[in-house]
This record gives C-alpha cells, sequence and structure tokens, in this order.
C-alpha cells in the first residue's frame, strides 16, 4: 500500500506502526548527504551500523538475517530512486521501536515513486518501488505545502 499526503510544516507525518511519539523504546538516526558522494553505500554502511546498534545484527537465525537485509535493501532502492529521478537525497532518517522501523528519504524531488505497473521481471530496471511495496508493511510519500521536494518512508517489521 502507498499513501501520499500533505502536511503541515513540523508534522513528521504518520508514526511507525507501534511507536509513541517519545516512546523510551523509539530510537532515531539521521544521516545528511550534504556534500556527500557515493551516496548508496553510505546509507547502506549507515543503515548497518543503526541495525548493529539496536540489535538487528549480528543475526541470530536465518530470518533476523533476512529481515536486516530487507532494511538494507530498502535502504538502497529509495536512496537510489531520489538519486536517480530527484536530484539526490538531502537526508535519511531511520526510527525503530520495537516492532518496526522506518526508513525516511527526503529530497527535493517533484516527481510521485510509484511500482510500474504492470511489473515486469523480466525487463531491466523500474523494480526499485516495486520491491519495497513487497518487502515493506507500509510505504507513501509526504509533501510538505510550500516547500519543495518530499519525504518517501518505508516500515519494515522487526525480526521475530
Amino acid at each position: 500500500m502507498s499513501t501520499t499526503r500533505p502536511c503541515s510544516p513540523g508534522d513528521r507525518g504518520p508514526e511507525p506502526s507501534g511507536a509513541s511519539g517519545a516512546s523510551a523504546g523509539r530510537q532515531v538516526r539521521t544521516l545528511s548527504f550534504d556534500d556527500q558522494s557515493g551516496v548508496v553505500p553510505l546509507a547502506r554502511d549507515f543503515a548497518r551500523q543503526a541495525l548493529y546498534a539496536w540489535g538487528w545484527l549480528p543475526a541470530d537465525s536465518a530470518d533476523q538475517r533476512a529481515a536486516a537485509e530487507d532494511v538494507l535493501l530498502v535502504v538502497s532502492e529509495l536512496v537510489t530512486n531520489a538519486c536517480l529521478h530527484a536530484e539526490g537525497p538531502d537526508r535519511m532518517e531511520l526510527t525503530c521501536d520495537n516492532k518496526v522501523i522506518r526508513i525516511e528519504v527526503a529530497d527535493r524531488g517533484t516527481g510521485q515513486p510509484a511500482p510500474r505497473t504492470p511489473h515486469r521481471a523480466g525487463r531491466p530496471g523500474g523494480h526499485g518501488m516495486f520491491i519495497v511495496q513487497r518487502l515493506c508493511l507500509d510505504w507513501g510519500v509526504v509533501r510538505l505545502p510550500g516547500l519543495a521536494g518530499k519525504r518517501v518512508w518505508a516500515e519494515l517489521g522487526a525480526p521475530a
């Protein structure tokens, strides 16, 4: 499912499922891409460090390892889309509570991300948002009225 909604400045958009604003179990990490090159590997490394800090890695089981790899893949897809379609990302924010990790990538682009339909597995390219849609509990786009750009967010469930 995807959601696009405008919001007022200061509104962070929908909270991660199961998160309550200032919950003690909620952790946030932010990466600025200002004047950075190699932003996709930078974002993956940043996300991997967060996953270690939050106990998702090292994984104790195949399911936990798969959940962490899904997070890293979604980070790569969202940052790559910002590079290809929106003049590059401005920042990435990762939010984690006990049940959900939320990835937000902010950019200055005006486009609307969407999975290509119909999805054609054999064709090169165009799989990014299809992958995000398949791996995530939910994803969407938040636009701030009067400001350029958007935040593309995606949520994945914590490993069992």
